[in-house]
Protein backbone atom coordinates (compact mmCIF):
# COMPACT_ATOMS: atom_id res chain seq x y z
CA UNK A 1 0.00 0.00 0.00
CA UNK A 2 1.37 3.23 -1.32
CA UNK A 3 0.75 6.85 0.35
CA UNK A 4 -0.20 7.51 -3.47
CA UNK A 5 -3.57 4.52 -3.30
CA UNK A 6 -4.42 6.89 0.10
CA UNK A 7 -4.25 10.36 -1.40
CA UNK A 8 -6.43 8.42 -4.38
CA UNK A 9 -8.55 8.14 -1.67
CA UNK A 10 -8.63 11.36 -0.47
CA UNK A 11 -9.60 13.30 -3.70
CA UNK A 12 -12.73 10.73 -3.95
CA UNK A 13 -13.88 11.46 0.37
CA UNK A 14 -17.02 12.46 0.04
CA UNK A 15 -16.34 14.14 3.71
CA UNK A 16 -13.46 16.04 2.50
CA UNK A 17 -14.91 19.18 2.79
CA UNK A 18 -15.55 19.16 6.39
CA UNK A 19 -11.91 19.39 7.43
CA UNK A 20 -12.30 22.74 5.86
CA UNK A 21 -14.68 23.71 8.92
CA UNK A 22 -11.41 23.07 11.12
CA UNK A 23 -9.12 25.01 12.02
CA UNK A 24 -6.23 22.40 11.98
CA UNK A 25 -2.76 23.47 13.00
CA UNK A 26 0.00 23.58 9.76
CA UNK A 27 2.27 20.56 9.43
CA UNK A 28 0.31 18.18 12.29
CA UNK A 29 -1.57 14.93 11.89
CA UNK A 30 -4.17 15.20 14.85
CA UNK A 31 -5.35 11.24 16.28
CA UNK A 32 -6.31 12.19 19.40
CA UNK A 33 -10.33 13.82 19.06
CA UNK A 34 -11.00 10.50 20.69
CA UNK A 35 -10.15 12.49 23.56
CA UNK A 36 -10.56 16.34 22.50
CA UNK A 37 -12.11 17.58 19.08
CA UNK A 38 -10.41 19.60 16.90
CA UNK A 39 -11.11 23.37 16.74
CA UNK A 40 -14.05 24.48 14.67
CA UNK A 41 -13.39 27.61 12.60
CA UNK A 42 -16.61 29.30 13.61
CA UNK A 43 -16.15 28.33 17.01
CA UNK A 44 -14.01 31.55 17.72
CA UNK A 45 -16.13 33.99 16.38
CA UNK A 46 -19.13 32.79 18.30
CA UNK A 47 -17.69 32.82 21.45
CA UNK A 48 -16.25 36.60 20.47
CA UNK A 49 -19.77 37.51 19.47
CA UNK A 50 -21.31 35.99 22.69
CA UNK A 51 -18.87 38.31 24.81
CA UNK A 52 -18.96 41.68 22.80
CA UNK A 53 -22.45 41.39 22.20
CA UNK A 54 -24.51 39.52 23.99
CA UNK A 55 -22.71 39.77 27.14
CA UNK A 56 -20.77 43.09 26.70
CA UNK A 57 -23.60 45.39 25.16
CA UNK A 58 -27.12 43.12 26.31
CA UNK A 59 -25.45 42.41 29.50
CA UNK A 60 -28.87 40.59 31.13
CA UNK A 61 -30.94 41.16 29.04
CA UNK A 62 -29.65 38.72 26.90
CA UNK A 63 -30.89 35.86 28.78
CA UNK A 64 -34.06 36.64 26.98
CA UNK A 65 -33.11 39.51 24.24
CA UNK A 66 -30.41 36.73 22.84
CA UNK A 67 -32.38 33.47 24.04
CA UNK A 68 -29.94 32.19 26.76
CA UNK A 69 -32.20 30.83 29.06
CA UNK A 70 -33.37 28.41 26.34
CA UNK A 71 -29.64 27.86 24.72
CA UNK A 72 -29.58 24.58 26.85
CA UNK A 73 -32.61 22.48 25.48
CA UNK A 74 -31.90 24.15 21.77
CA UNK A 75 -28.66 22.28 22.34
CA UNK A 76 -29.82 19.64 24.17
CA UNK A 77 -32.78 18.93 21.12
CA UNK A 78 -29.91 18.62 18.41
CA UNK A 79 -27.76 15.91 20.86
CA UNK A 80 -31.19 13.59 21.08
CA UNK A 81 -30.89 13.52 16.91
CA UNK A 82 -27.58 12.84 17.12
CA UNK A 83 -27.33 9.75 20.14
CA UNK A 84 -31.35 8.55 18.65
CA UNK A 85 -32.99 9.77 21.28
CA UNK A 86 -36.27 10.77 21.53
CA UNK A 87 -37.58 14.63 21.39
CA UNK A 88 -37.71 15.59 25.91
CA UNK A 89 -35.38 13.26 26.53
CA UNK A 90 -31.92 14.82 26.83
CA UNK A 91 -30.68 17.41 28.85
CA UNK A 92 -27.13 19.89 28.40
CA UNK A 93 -25.39 21.00 31.60
CA UNK A 94 -22.79 19.86 33.94
CA UNK A 95 -20.11 17.22 33.80
CA UNK A 96 -20.18 13.74 32.35
CA UNK A 97 -19.55 12.55 36.09
CA UNK A 98 -22.10 14.66 37.43
CA UNK A 99 -24.88 13.34 35.15
CA UNK A 100 -23.83 10.02 36.10
CA UNK A 101 -24.35 10.72 39.36
CA UNK A 102 -27.67 12.28 39.25
CA UNK A 103 -28.55 8.94 36.97
CA UNK A 104 -27.40 6.33 39.27
CA UNK A 105 -28.77 7.89 42.36
CA UNK A 106 -32.34 7.91 40.69
CA UNK A 107 -31.68 4.70 39.24
CA UNK A 108 -31.16 3.00 42.35
CA UNK A 109 -34.23 4.97 43.73
CA UNK A 110 -36.55 3.23 41.20
CA UNK A 111 -35.07 0.11 42.06
CA UNK A 112 -35.23 0.13 46.20
CA UNK A 113 -35.31 -3.14 46.79
CA UNK A 114 -31.88 -3.56 44.76
CA UNK A 115 -28.56 -2.69 45.84
CA UNK A 116 -25.82 -3.63 43.27
CA UNK A 117 -24.55 -1.29 40.47
CA UNK A 118 -22.65 -3.78 37.63
CA UNK A 119 -19.99 -2.45 35.43
CA UNK A 120 -16.51 -3.49 33.88
CA UNK A 121 -13.23 -3.80 35.61
CA UNK A 122 -12.19 -2.12 32.20
CA UNK A 123 -14.55 0.91 32.71
CA UNK A 124 -13.49 4.57 32.47
CA UNK A 125 -12.14 4.90 35.90
CA UNK A 126 -14.15 8.11 36.62
CA UNK A 127 -17.72 6.67 36.38
CA UNK A 128 -16.20 3.28 38.69
CA UNK A 129 -15.32 6.18 41.02
CA UNK A 130 -18.52 7.95 40.73
CA UNK A 131 -20.70 4.41 41.51
CA UNK A 132 -18.32 3.68 44.22
CA UNK A 133 -18.20 6.71 45.78
CA UNK A 134 -22.27 6.65 45.06
CA UNK A 135 -22.45 3.31 46.99
CA UNK A 136 -21.12 4.28 50.32
CA UNK A 137 -22.47 7.49 50.42
CA UNK A 138 -25.93 5.65 50.81
CA UNK A 139 -24.22 3.45 53.55
CA UNK A 140 -27.25 0.75 53.19
CA UNK A 141 -25.31 -2.15 51.99
CA UNK A 142 -24.88 -0.56 48.34
CA UNK A 143 -22.05 -2.35 46.11
CA UNK A 144 -20.63 -1.71 42.92
CA UNK A 145 -19.36 -5.32 41.61
CA UNK A 146 -17.08 -5.12 38.44
CA UNK A 147 -16.36 -7.83 36.13
CA UNK A 148 -15.07 -8.50 32.88
CA UNK A 149 -17.08 -8.23 29.98
CA UNK A 150 -17.82 -11.77 29.33
CA UNK A 151 -18.88 -11.94 32.87
CA UNK A 152 -21.38 -9.52 32.12
CA UNK A 153 -24.83 -11.60 31.57
CA UNK A 154 -23.90 -13.66 34.46
CA UNK A 155 -23.91 -11.09 37.29
CA UNK A 156 -27.58 -9.78 36.23
CA UNK A 157 -29.17 -11.19 39.41
CA UNK A 158 -31.89 -10.40 41.38
CA UNK A 159 -29.72 -7.93 43.53
CA UNK A 160 -28.69 -5.88 40.16
CA UNK A 161 -30.45 -2.08 40.26
CA UNK A 162 -28.36 -0.90 37.33
CA UNK A 163 -26.06 -2.11 34.56
CA UNK A 164 -23.89 0.84 34.06
CA UNK A 165 -21.07 0.56 30.29
CA UNK A 166 -19.61 2.94 28.65
CA UNK A 167 -20.56 2.16 24.70
CA UNK A 168 -17.35 2.02 23.16
CA UNK A 169 -14.23 1.28 25.44
CA UNK A 170 -11.44 4.52 26.16
CA UNK A 171 -8.59 2.18 26.39
CA UNK A 172 -9.41 -0.35 23.05
CA UNK A 173 -11.99 0.80 21.15
CA UNK A 174 -14.15 -2.24 21.51
CA UNK A 175 -18.17 -1.28 21.01
CA UNK A 176 -20.48 -3.17 22.55
CA UNK A 177 -23.86 -4.76 21.30
CA UNK A 178 -26.42 -1.56 22.56
CA UNK A 179 -29.64 -3.37 21.89
CA UNK A 180 -29.11 -6.99 23.28
CA UNK A 181 -26.77 -5.80 26.49
CA UNK A 182 -29.93 -3.63 27.21
CA UNK A 183 -32.40 -6.33 26.97
CA UNK A 184 -30.57 -8.49 28.69
CA UNK A 185 -30.24 -6.23 31.82
CA UNK A 186 -33.99 -5.62 31.38
CA UNK A 187 -34.69 -9.47 31.49
CA UNK A 188 -33.10 -9.09 34.54
CA UNK A 189 -35.90 -6.42 36.09
CA UNK A 190 -32.20 -3.99 36.09
CA UNK A 191 -32.35 -0.31 34.41
CA UNK A 192 -29.67 -0.05 31.81
CA UNK A 193 -26.76 3.12 32.07
CA UNK A 194 -25.08 3.89 28.96
CA UNK A 195 -21.79 6.25 29.02
CA UNK A 196 -21.66 7.64 25.18
CA UNK A 197 -18.41 9.64 25.83
CA UNK A 198 -16.14 7.57 22.81
CA UNK A 199 -19.47 6.80 21.16
CA UNK A 200 -21.58 10.08 20.51
CA UNK A 201 -20.84 11.82 17.02
CA UNK A 202 -18.67 8.77 16.06
CA UNK A 203 -20.64 6.12 15.91
CA UNK A 204 -24.21 5.37 14.70
CA UNK A 205 -26.59 5.51 18.18
CA UNK A 206 -29.97 4.59 18.65
CA UNK A 207 -30.83 4.96 22.08
CA UNK A 208 -34.98 5.18 21.26
CA UNK A 209 -34.82 1.81 19.52
CA UNK A 210 -32.49 0.19 22.31
CA UNK A 211 -34.97 1.08 24.31
CA UNK A 212 -32.11 2.35 27.05
CA UNK A 213 -33.12 3.51 30.07
CA UNK A 214 -30.38 6.30 30.63
CA UNK A 215 -27.38 7.95 29.12
CA UNK A 216 -24.77 10.55 29.43
CA UNK A 217 -22.01 11.90 27.10
CA UNK A 218 -19.75 14.54 27.05
CA UNK A 219 -19.38 17.48 24.41
CA UNK A 220 -15.56 17.73 23.66
CA UNK A 221 -14.66 14.36 21.63
CA UNK A 222 -16.16 13.91 18.58
CA UNK A 223 -18.73 16.64 19.56
CA UNK A 224 -16.02 19.36 19.28
CA UNK A 225 -17.54 21.53 22.07
CA UNK A 226 -13.89 22.31 23.55
CA UNK A 227 -12.27 21.31 26.55
CA UNK A 228 -14.50 20.76 29.48
CA UNK A 229 -17.42 21.64 27.25
CA UNK A 230 -21.02 20.55 28.97
CA UNK A 231 -22.05 17.28 29.26
CA UNK A 232 -25.25 15.86 28.02
CA UNK A 233 -27.85 13.07 29.50
CA UNK A 234 -30.62 11.29 28.30
CA UNK A 235 -33.66 9.58 30.24
CA UNK A 236 -36.56 7.41 28.68
CA UNK A 237 -39.68 8.99 28.22
CA UNK A 238 -40.99 6.26 30.08
CA UNK A 239 -39.13 7.03 33.49
CA UNK A 240 -40.14 10.52 33.39
CA UNK A 241 -42.72 10.57 35.57
CA UNK A 242 -40.99 8.34 38.51
CA UNK A 243 -37.52 9.66 38.22
CA UNK A 244 -36.29 11.49 41.10
CA UNK A 245 -33.08 13.12 40.65
CA UNK A 246 -30.76 13.59 44.10
CA UNK A 247 -29.95 17.08 42.93
CA UNK A 248 -32.94 19.56 42.84
CA UNK A 249 -31.66 22.78 41.25
CA UNK A 250 -33.30 26.34 40.52
CA UNK A 251 -33.66 25.57 36.87
CA UNK A 252 -34.91 22.48 37.46
CA UNK A 253 -37.91 23.77 38.97
CA UNK A 254 -41.51 23.76 37.48
CA UNK A 255 -41.51 27.76 38.24
CA UNK A 256 -38.04 28.98 38.12
CA UNK A 257 -38.14 32.82 38.59
CA UNK A 258 -41.28 31.89 40.96
CA UNK A 259 -38.54 32.05 43.63
CA UNK A 260 -40.67 29.35 46.11
CA UNK A 261 -38.90 28.16 49.05
CA UNK A 262 -39.94 24.47 48.21
CA UNK A 263 -39.33 22.38 44.87
CA UNK A 264 -41.84 21.85 42.36
CA UNK A 265 -40.21 19.62 40.41
CA UNK A 266 -40.48 20.38 36.02
CA UNK A 267 -41.99 18.60 33.91
CA UNK A 268 -40.16 16.13 31.77
CA UNK A 269 -35.96 15.87 31.10
CA UNK A 270 -36.34 19.72 32.65
CA UNK A 271 -36.55 18.36 36.20
CA UNK A 272 -32.72 16.98 35.40
CA UNK A 273 -31.66 20.82 35.53
CA UNK A 274 -29.69 21.99 38.02
CA UNK A 275 -28.01 25.26 38.27
CA UNK A 276 -27.35 27.87 35.97
CA UNK A 277 -26.05 26.79 32.62
CA UNK A 278 -22.39 27.92 31.64
CA UNK A 279 -23.49 30.54 28.02
CA UNK A 280 -20.28 30.77 26.76
CA UNK A 281 -19.70 26.73 26.92
CA UNK A 282 -22.65 26.13 25.59
CA UNK A 283 -22.17 28.50 22.45
CA UNK A 284 -19.03 26.95 22.09
CA UNK A 285 -20.53 23.47 22.41
CA UNK A 286 -23.71 24.21 19.38
CA UNK A 287 -21.16 25.20 16.81
CA UNK A 288 -19.79 21.84 17.20
CA UNK A 289 -23.01 19.90 17.22
CA UNK A 290 -24.63 21.68 14.08
CA UNK A 291 -21.30 20.46 12.21
CA UNK A 292 -22.23 17.04 13.33
CA UNK A 293 -25.64 17.14 12.51
CA UNK A 294 -24.68 18.05 8.72
CA UNK A 295 -22.60 15.26 8.15
CA UNK A 296 -24.52 11.88 7.36
CA UNK A 297 -23.64 9.43 9.95
CA UNK A 298 -23.41 6.50 7.27
CA UNK A 299 -20.98 8.11 5.56
CA UNK A 300 -18.70 9.05 8.88
CA UNK A 301 -19.12 5.54 10.25
CA UNK A 302 -18.28 4.01 6.40
CA UNK A 303 -15.03 5.97 6.83
CA UNK A 304 -14.02 5.15 10.55
CA UNK A 305 -14.06 1.67 9.40
CA UNK A 306 -12.52 2.11 6.50
CA UNK A 307 -9.72 4.61 8.33
CA UNK A 308 -9.37 2.57 11.63
CA UNK A 309 -8.95 -0.75 9.22
CA UNK A 310 -6.27 1.37 6.79
CA UNK A 311 -4.20 2.16 10.17
CA UNK A 312 -3.53 -1.40 11.56
CA UNK A 313 -2.45 -2.70 8.30
CA UNK A 314 -0.48 0.47 7.97
CA UNK A 315 0.96 -0.46 11.06
CA UNK A 316 1.30 -4.06 10.56
CA UNK A 317 3.57 -3.28 7.32
CA UNK A 318 5.30 -0.50 8.24
CA UNK A 319 6.55 -2.29 11.81
CA UNK A 320 6.11 -5.97 11.96
CA UNK A 321 7.94 -7.20 14.85
CA UNK A 322 8.53 -4.24 17.00
CA UNK A 323 6.18 -5.38 19.83
CA UNK A 324 2.71 -3.52 18.75
CA UNK A 325 0.10 -5.68 19.85
CA UNK A 326 -3.47 -4.69 18.41
CA UNK A 327 -5.96 -4.71 21.07
CA UNK A 328 -9.01 -3.09 19.12
CA UNK A 329 -11.30 -5.70 17.86
CA UNK A 330 -10.46 -6.23 14.03
CA UNK A 331 -14.45 -6.82 13.72
CA UNK A 332 -16.00 -3.85 12.83
CA UNK A 333 -19.45 -4.04 14.39
CA UNK A 334 -17.09 -4.42 17.75
CA UNK A 335 -14.49 -1.33 17.39
CA UNK A 336 -15.74 2.59 17.93
CA UNK A 337 -13.51 5.44 16.06
CA UNK A 338 -10.07 4.88 17.21
CA UNK A 339 -7.21 2.17 17.27
CA UNK A 340 -5.12 1.06 19.58
CA UNK A 341 -1.36 -1.02 20.34
CA UNK A 342 0.03 -2.33 23.09
CA UNK A 343 3.26 -2.22 23.37
CA UNK A 344 5.99 -2.19 26.72
CA UNK A 345 7.19 1.17 25.96
CA UNK A 346 3.95 3.02 24.60
CA UNK A 347 4.74 6.12 26.60
CA UNK A 348 7.96 7.11 25.05
CA UNK A 349 6.95 5.77 21.86
CA UNK A 350 4.30 7.99 21.90
CA UNK A 351 5.69 11.23 23.50
CA UNK A 352 8.40 10.39 20.39
CA UNK A 353 5.21 10.72 17.97
CA UNK A 354 4.34 13.70 19.30
CA UNK A 355 7.87 15.27 19.04
CA UNK A 356 7.13 14.95 15.36
CA UNK A 357 3.54 16.59 15.63
CA UNK A 358 1.58 13.17 15.31
CA UNK A 359 -0.71 14.00 17.95
CA UNK A 360 -2.21 10.70 19.43
CA UNK A 361 -2.05 9.64 23.57
CA UNK A 362 -0.84 6.96 25.74
CA UNK A 363 -3.26 4.74 28.44
CA UNK A 364 -1.81 3.24 31.20
CA UNK A 365 -0.24 0.77 31.76
CA UNK A 366 1.10 0.29 28.10
CA UNK A 367 -1.77 1.38 25.30
CA UNK A 368 -0.44 3.90 22.22
CA UNK A 369 -4.40 5.24 21.40
CA UNK A 370 -5.04 6.80 18.11
CA UNK A 371 -8.47 8.75 17.83
CA UNK A 372 -9.98 8.33 13.98
CA UNK A 373 -12.47 11.89 13.35
CA UNK A 374 -13.91 11.28 9.99
CA UNK A 375 -14.55 14.88 9.76
CA UNK A 376 -11.05 15.86 9.29
CA UNK A 377 -8.73 13.14 9.77
CA UNK A 378 -7.25 12.79 5.88
CA UNK A 379 -5.91 8.74 4.37
CA UNK A 380 -2.72 10.45 3.41
CA UNK A 381 -2.34 11.01 7.12
CA UNK A 382 -2.22 8.12 7.92
CA UNK A 383 0.23 6.43 6.18
CA UNK A 384 2.45 9.45 7.31
CA UNK A 385 1.87 8.71 10.96
CA UNK A 386 2.50 4.83 10.68
CA UNK A 387 5.95 5.94 8.69
CA UNK A 388 6.64 8.40 11.73
CA UNK A 389 6.36 5.38 13.83
CA UNK A 390 8.69 3.20 11.96
CA UNK A 391 11.10 5.72 11.58
CA UNK A 392 10.53 6.30 16.01
CA UNK A 393 11.42 2.89 16.16
CA UNK A 394 14.09 2.10 13.73
CA UNK A 395 15.93 5.11 14.95
CA UNK A 396 15.46 4.50 18.75
CA UNK A 397 14.09 7.90 18.90
CA UNK A 398 11.56 6.97 21.97
CA UNK A 399 14.91 6.00 24.20
CA UNK A 400 15.73 9.43 24.73
CA UNK A 401 15.65 10.85 28.07
CA UNK A 402 12.71 13.42 27.37
CA UNK A 403 10.58 10.95 26.17
CA UNK A 404 10.66 8.92 29.25
CA UNK A 405 9.20 11.88 31.07
CA UNK A 406 5.71 11.62 32.87
CA UNK A 407 4.00 14.82 32.47
CA UNK A 408 0.24 15.38 34.17
CA UNK A 409 -1.73 14.70 31.01
CA UNK A 410 -0.69 11.79 29.60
Amino acid sequence: MSRADLEALDAADPLASFRDLFALPEGVIYLDGNSLGALPRATAPRVAEVVAREWGDGLIRSWNDAGWIDMAARVAAKIARIVGAAPGTVAVGDSTSVNLFKLLAAGLRLRPERRVIVSERANFPTDLYVADGLAALLAQNHELRLVEPEGIADALGSDVAVLMLTHVNYRTGAMHDMAPMTRAAHEAGALMLWDLAHSAGAVPLDLAAADADFAVGCGYKFLNGGPGAPAFLHVAARLHDAIRFPITGWLGHADPFAFEPAYRRAAGIAAATIGTPSILALAALEIGVDIALQAPMAGIREKSLRQTALFATLVAEQCPDMGFHLVTPAAPVSRGSQISFAHPHAHAIMQALIARKIIGDFRAPDILRFGITPLYTRYAELWDAARALREVMLSDEWRQDRFRLRRKVT
